[in-house]
């Protein structure tokens, strides 16, 4: 089994765009690639990256990986029952029974959509947020539609306090997700908002040594060039994709670049660090619903923060 660390990997703040666009049928044989979702990270110089890779040295932005896809996907929605329970917005998904004590709360979401509210408004951005601004790394993901389509994903792997972390990243990932246009104001009603925390990173023993739909995972190997990369997936993505350790594994690795034929013998030089997420999700009508005080006749007649933590 893997060795436990409590936090991760000292690095440079690193930056993840964490959605795949198009769910790809993997075979087994590890030799098929994702050219379609080729991505370059914001301040990076090392070029185009697979779907949401991501490389070191790269100013403090990486790319990380989601793949939450599809009208029949459920996100995995966690809030704590005993801190930042958001009125009148309920628990989705039917958490409302947790018995966890889970950091990520639905008003992060809302937080997230209030900075992005007032950016693309013109408004000062909101007051700092009544939840905790401990230190976690973090991922704030955009979707939009009924199909729930990846609209833009960056996160960081390096701790960061949440309110600040939560602020930057709103941002970073609605505006500088180089896969897409700058989210506007008439996208805003479609909108979904995630956000993920990072916990419980270990080392693994090898590339196997951690559990689909349990895991998220983060490999660094090097390609075929002698340059090191990574990538990483979301816990959700494999389990979600319909793929077994093997094609997960195989994709991270194209996704990060390597071109190569992947060999059995090559898997086992790769560096795997496995973690968990906490994850929730709101709608932009749940975020409406509870900042209902702030609208009259369905305008904005203040900034929502300003009013909601009065």
């Amino acid at each position: 089994m893997g060795k436990r660390r409590c936090v991760p990997p000292l690095e440079p703040k690193l930056a993840a765009g964490c959605c795949g666009v198009k769910k790809p049928k993997l075979s087994g044989s590890g030799t098929h690639s994702h050219g379609n979702q080729t991505t370059t990270v914001p301040g990076s110089s090392s070029g185009p990256l697979q779907n949401h890779q991501h490389t070191d040295g790269n100013n403090g932005r990486e790319n990380v990986s989601d793949l939450t896809l599809g009208p029949g996907n459920s996100p995995v929605t966690r809030m704590n029952p005993t801190s930042g329970a958001l009125s009148p917005l309920s628990r989705p998904n039917g958490t409302a029974n947790s018995t966890k004590n889970l950091v990520v709360t639905a008003e992060m979401c809302c937080y997230c959509f209030d900075v992005l509210y007032c950016h693309l408004y013109g408004f000062p951005q909101p007051r700092l947020p009544r939840f905790t601004n401990d230190p976690y790394p973090l991922f704030v993901t955009w979707k939009t539609g009924r199909d729930k389509r990846l609209r833009g994903c960056i996160g960081t792997f390096s701790a960061m306090n949440l309110h600040s972390g939560l602020r930057e990243y709103t941002l970073t990932s609605a505006l500088k997700d180089s896969r897409f246009p700058p989210l506007t104001r008439e996208e805003l009603p479609k909108l979904f908002c995630s956000v993920s925390l990072l916990t419980n990173f270990e080392d693994a023993s090898d590339y196997l040594d951690w559990e689909v739909g349990i895991h998220g995972i983060r490999i660094e190997f090097i390609n075929e060039k002698g340059v090191k990369r990574t990538a990483t997936y979301l816990p959700e993505v494999a389990k979600e994709q319909d793929w077994d350790q093997i094609q997960t594994i195989d994709s991270l690795l194209r996704k990060g670049g390597f071109k190569a034929p992947i060999t059995n013998d090559f898997r086992k030089t790769i560096k795997l660090t496995r973690y968990r997420s906490e994850k929730v999700t709101i709608s932009y009508a749940e975020y409406m619903a509870s900042r209902q005080h702030c609208f009259q006749n369905g305008t904005l007649h203040a900034p929502p923060l300003y009013n909601h933590y009065s």
